[in-house]
């Protein structure tokens, strides 16, 4: 059965009161005052009132200040007002600053007068439903901004849980709220619950926890068994002498419970739990949704704490690999240099000292970059140690030709291939004889005249490099690679120097422009070889090709071979 709604009617007659509550009694909660201060007390003492109904014309307060002073406190109640008289000024004071509904002249016709509250109060009615609904809009859209704002801010799963739980809490103005996760992350620092608790701020709060018994339920193993539900459900419970209500809330991944929480609040009444739960049921999918994501990062980040720590240890792999040390050997002075692009890459270099006095020099680059091009890279490494080890030693384009018979079948599975540069120097002789597999030209030039003559003022285009241009396909193109080697005689201060694409592509600052950028190519890597001092430097070299300003682009790798005086 609908409650009925409040009536007040003010008259400083008695007899138009009771008249007044007599016509309404059955319809409404009839409540009476003879004065509007009385009015006013009453209104303190019972709240709002659907209806007023006042004379006008009453001693020390008038009919037209007192509906006034109802308005800011009262803003959806009903406003009418009674009147014998037919004052213009008075009515209209009335309809302006008491915000009246309508005025009604006495004597009333009693049906008339019935029809006009009834009126009133279904407009109330539409007052009060509309007033509620937007109540609910604004309160689930503050609760929803509050929520996804606080979220945002969390750093992680755990925080975000928490962030959940503790902006819940406040929301509904618990005593105890408990998250329960369904999962524990890898990784996460999360533990089997989240609580949140009401800070004690004032002195009235602090007295009212102690007359509640301070802090609601410090043992949680006292609380109820948990229900497992699809649904957000209220019940009352009793923890510990103390009678309290407990909404559950579910939050729901795809179907799959991804977290529980548990809002606990020291009271039984209806009211609080139906707002509660009438709220949460807008808001849960969201938090839901929140909470997945939150979940999916920390998965990610995991994942990826996880790659980048074997990424480390294949970057230690592959520098190991690449981190030889040869002897020193008179007359020869040998540097090299391996960065790649990512973690781990597809460049690498060889450099092998044969037991008959050859010196090996090698630089390939497996197509691609990253673990897949590691894997080959390491695959190369191995066969090509296994060729420069023979007891005699081989001629280079054998070792490519049995290089490539070796792996050309994983090679073309994989839609990869392998440039690569193998020279073999001997020092008795100082004959350099390569093969090349569509490798970037290897380059030697005079670079002990070069600095003599420009020491000396000379002129230095009287140097002249030659590039090492004899070549086959690269390894993994064909399945049998055949080529040809090709020989160079060295001399004392000739250097010898083979690069990966990574070096001759590389963006330099000179060639930048604001709209485009060069690369440097092999004429530009000659023009800064020209500039070199006597002792030539690698890592000069890689330290001009890096960009400042953003990622390396590809793997860059680099050897040289100097003939110096013995």
């Amino acid at each position: 059965m609908e409650e009925k709604l409040k009536l007040l009617v003010v008259d400083d007659e008695p007899d138009n009161l009771d008249l007044l509550y007599r016509t309404f009694r059955r319809e409404f909660k009839v409540f009476k005052a003879k004065s509007g201060a009385e009015a006013l007390d009453l209104l303190d003492d019972q709240g709002e009132m659907a209806i007023i109904v006042s004379d006008q014309r009453m001693p020390q307060m008038n009919g037209t200040e007192f509906l006034s002073r109802t308005v800011e406190k009262f803003p959806d109640t009903i406003r009418m007002v009674l009147t014998g008289y037919t004052d213009v000024e008075d009515l209209v004071s009335a309809i302006n600053s008491g915000k009246v509904f309508k005025y009604i002249t006495k004597p009333w016709n009693p049906t008339k007068l019935k029809e006009v509250i009834a009126q009133a109060a279904e407009t109330y009615r539409v007052i009060k439903q509309r007033t509620r609904a937007l109540s609910r809009a604004l309160a689930q859209e503050s609760l929803s901004n509050n929520i996804m704002a606080a979220v945002r801010g969390s750093l992680d799963y755990g925080s975000t849980l928490q962030t959940v739980v503790s902006a819940l809490g406040k929301a509904f103005d618990t005593d105890l709220a408990i998250l329960y996760p369904a999962e524990v992350l890898p990784g996460s620092t999360l533990q089997n619950l989240l609580l949140f608790r009401p800070e004690k701020k004032s002195e009235s709060q602090a007295e009212e926890a102690s007359e509640a018994g301070s802090e609601f339920c410090s043992n949680l193993d006292v609380l109820p068994p948990l229900h497992s539900s699809s649904a957000i459900f209220s019940e009352p419970v009793e923890v510990k002498g103390t009678p309290a209500t407990r909404i559950i809330v579910p939050f729901l991944e795809q179907g799959k419970l991804s977290a529980t929480v548990c809002l606990y609040k020291r009271t039984q009444q209806k009211r609080w739990a139906d707002h509660a739960i009438e709220l949460l049921n807008n808001v849960s999918e969201q938090v839901a949704l929140a909470i997945a994501h939150a979940k999916l990062y920390q998965r990610i980040h995991w994942q990826s704490v996880q790659m980048r720590a074997e990424l480390d240890v294949a970057r230690q792999i592959q520098s190991n690999l690449l981190h030889q040390s040869w002897p020193d050997v008179a007359g020869i002075k040998i540097q090299a240099r391996c960065e790649p692009a990512r973690e781990v890459g597809g460049d690498f270099f060889e450099v092998f000292m044969h037991p008959q006095g050859d010196i090996w020099l090698a630089v390939g680059d497996v197509s691609g970059k990253g673990v897949p091009a590691a894997l080959f890279m390491a695959s190369a490494i191995s066969v090509l140690r296994r060729e420069l080890a023979q007891e005699k030693s081989p001629e280079p384009e054998k070792v490519m030709h049995n290089l490539n018979n070796s792996l050309a079948s994983d090679l073309m599975s994989n839609n990869c291939f392998i440039t690569m540069a193998v020279v073999r120097y001997t020092q008795k002789t100082q004959q350099l004889v390569y093969a090349n597999a569509g490798h970037v030209y290897p380059i030697v030039w005079s670079h002990q005249e070069l600095v003599r003559l420009r020491e000396n003022g000379g002129d230095m285009s009287a140097v002249v490099p030659s590039y090492l241009d004899v070549r086959g396909v690269p390894v993994g193109i064909l399945p049998e690679w055949q080529a040809k080697a090709g020989e160079l005689q060295l001399a004392e201060g000739d250097v010898l120097l083979l690069s990966s694409d990574g070096i001759t592509e590389a963006t330099v600052p000179g060639c930048r422009t604001d709209n485009d950028s060069c690369m440097l190519n092999q004429d530009g890597l000659w023009a800064f070889l020209q500039q070199q001092p006597a002792q030539l430097d690698l890592d000069h070299l890689l330290s001009y090709i890096h960009l400042p300003e953003g990622e390396q682009e590809d793997d860059q790798t680099i050897l040289s071979l100097e003939v110096t005086s013995c």
